[in-house]
């Protein structure tokens, strides 16, 4: 076949393409031929397409920073050595824009000329698709975290204006008042302009946002200057060039308005099917954060009005007991009563955030369970379900997490009121018992670089329940383990054993760590106080400690610590355990 038909069944070929594609001619450093899709992706109309250089049709360097140029170049040399291989390369268009794109390369057999047909699919759309899912997730990780709101939702409107070109996005606030806005999030929005929307109130005519928290639903402006709903306001946002302002409502039990998320453009124009999604995705989000952060501060305020009562009570108790000693017993009930109040929102505060975070996974899950039902209509592509079964994959995750640790904070309530029946008291060798345990508690130790010493007298003899006990014990080394070693340099647990006066036997464990402050000191003891709270402690196993000790075991409990001296626990206990009460019967 002569050079002419080789050339005219390459045209009529390339015409023909699906894709963008183009002929490049290295020699001369031009393309020789392009089709329709080429000349759209690069902007340009065949002949100035053919009078463009190679070089003005990418820039300069990759996103990874790699030389465009010798990217070409490299995989020039194999397509022409007759490797075919598919690559990345972002190209640019006649206005500028990037275009990432999937690239195959093929050479053509004519001799004496390096000419390549060149095949490019446009991925920003998957880019972004793959953008989406991951901030998604990083999102709902803040949530999961208990982020501050400000953080949470600076990340969420970030996501927002990386997935569409030139939206500038703002979160407003809707008071509890249900009239009066505050600005949240505008990380790239003229100061200027957010400020003078602070302290307006909602109702028709009230701009894109405004009127959308009013009527609780979307609101489209696509052009500022023309659109009766922001003649009050245009001369707010005219100044700044803002032509096109987009609105939703972030509602999400669809009844309480909670505020608005709203994407604003210098152009005049109107959405697309997908960024009415993305709209749609983000006011989800948002709802999710700003729910969860309404619901922390309703609990922080039940807490502290928690705390005013039993300040109250017991300042009355106190009034109570020093003029009215017949009134004890009395006293006595309330004081009760305010300390299962307290118990009762240490629960509830603790349970909140597994069962809190276990919640916005499920739901984000059920609404992609719902994209996937929908996209089963139109035909389920493959791509689809292997999005959603990655993502399903990590919401289980997520999930077994969170419910792993309700399950744990659940099993550490219940040992709370300790439960005398459960446990078996027999004869045992103290010595010998506490050395057994040391031989467990080393591997854990050796993990956290922590070395262990016994000084244990022999031949202490006790009746009493040695599974309380060991477990007591047990939490002790964790608590020094979890707390006394923060730099992570180790250092050493001391456990000791030895008999004292009137028939006691006192058991220490000390360590060499960072020790405590006076004020932690001071609440060591209480239930669900702990310095480690991010780390997977509950702030009950010194709680549970001690009423192990003087419940069950019939002994006192005994803490000693300074900063920078380390901390020593003692528990003294009698050689025979006290008789626990016969159940009563019927």
């Amino acid at each position: 076949m002569d050079h002419n038909s080789l050339q005219v069944n390459y045209h009529a070929m390339l015409m023909q393409s699906p894709d963008p594609s183009a002929l490049f001619d290295f020699d001369a450093g031009m393309i020789a031929d392009a089709n329709p899709k080429a000349e759209s992706l690069w902007g340009l109309c065949r002949d100035a397409l053919l009078r463009t250089p190679l070089a003005d049709l990418y820039p300069a360097q990759q996103p990874g920073g790699r030389s465009s140029a010798s990217l070409l170049q490299a995989e020039a040399g194999r397509a022409l050595e007759g490797h075919q291989g598919l690559f990345a390369m972002t190209f640019r268009t006649a206005a500028g824009a990037a275009i990432p794109c999937e690239v195959l390369m093929i050479a053509l057999p004519l001799a004496g000329r390096r000419l390549l047909h060149v095949r490019m699919v446009d991925i920003s759309r998957n880019l972004r698709a793959a953008q989406l899912r991951e901030g998604q997730a990083r999102v709902l990780e803040l949530v999961a975290r208990g982020a501050p709101l400000a953080e949470i939702l600076d990340n969420l409107v970030l996501l927002v204006e990386s997935q569409s070109d030139g939206v500038l996005c703002s979160v407003l606030l809707l008071d509890e008042d249900g009239h009066t806005v505050h600005p949240a999030s505008a990380p790239n929005l003229p100061p200027g302009f957010m400020n003078a929307l602070d302290g307006l109130s909602i109702g028709p005519g009230v701009g894109s946002c405004g009127e959308a928290m009013f009527s609780n639903e979307n609101v489209i402006v696509p052009d500022i200057l023309t659109d009766e709903r922001w003649a009050p306001y245009r001369a707010l946002a005219v100044p700044h060039g803002l032509r096109a302002c987009w609105s939703t409502p972030i509602a999400p039990d669809r009844q309480h308005v909670l505020g608005s998320f709203a994407m604003y453009y210098r152009e005049v124009r109107s959405p697309t099917s997908e960024e009415l999604h993305l709209i749609d995705v983000a006011s989800h989000l948002a709802g999710i954060a700003i729910e969860r952060t309404r619901r922390e501060r309703e609990l922080a305020l039940h807490r502290e009005h928690l705390e005013d009562l039993v300040a109250a009570r017991t300042a009355e108790l106190t009034r109570a007991v020093e003029t009215l000693s017949l009134a004890q017993d009395e006293l006595v009930r309330r004081d009760k009563l305010a300390a299962l109040g307290a118990l009762v929102a240490g629960v509830a505060h603790e349970l909140n955030t597994p069962i809190g975070n276990s919640l916005v996974v499920a739901s984000s899950l059920a609404e992609r369970t719902r994209a996937l039902e929908t996209s089963m209509a139109d035909g389920l592509r493959r791509s689809d379900l292997t999005r959603y079964l990655a993502t399903a994959g990590e919401a289980g995750e997520l999930l077994v997490r969170n419910l792993k640790r309700a399950a744990t904070l659940v099993a550490g309530f219940k040992q709370i009121a300790v439960d005398h029946a459960s446990s078996e008291r027999r004869q045992f060798d103290l010595t010998a018992l506490l050395s057994d345990l040391a031989a467990p508690l080393r591997v854990a130790a050796k993990v956290a670089r922590v070395r262990i010493d016994l000084a244990l007298e022999p031949g202490l003899l006790m009746d009493s329940y040695p599974g309380p006990l060991s477990q007591v014990v047990t939490e002790l080394f964790e608590n020094c383990v979890a707390h006394a070693f923060p730099d992570g340099h180790g250092g050493t647990v001391r456990i000791a054993a030895e008999m004292r006066a009137d028939n006691l036997v006192a058991v220490t464990v000390a360590d060499s760590g960072a020790g405590m402050t006076p004020d932690v000191l001071a609440h060591a003891f209480d239930p669900f106080y702990t310095t480690r709270r991010g780390a997977g402690r509950s702030g009950l196993g010194l709680h549970v400690a001690h009423n192990i000790v003087s419940g069950v075991l019939g002994g006192r409990i005994a803490l000693r610590s300074a900063p920078d001296a380390g901390a020593s626990v003692t528990l003294l206990l009698p050689l025979a355990a006290p008789a626990r009460p016969e159940p009563a019967h019927p």
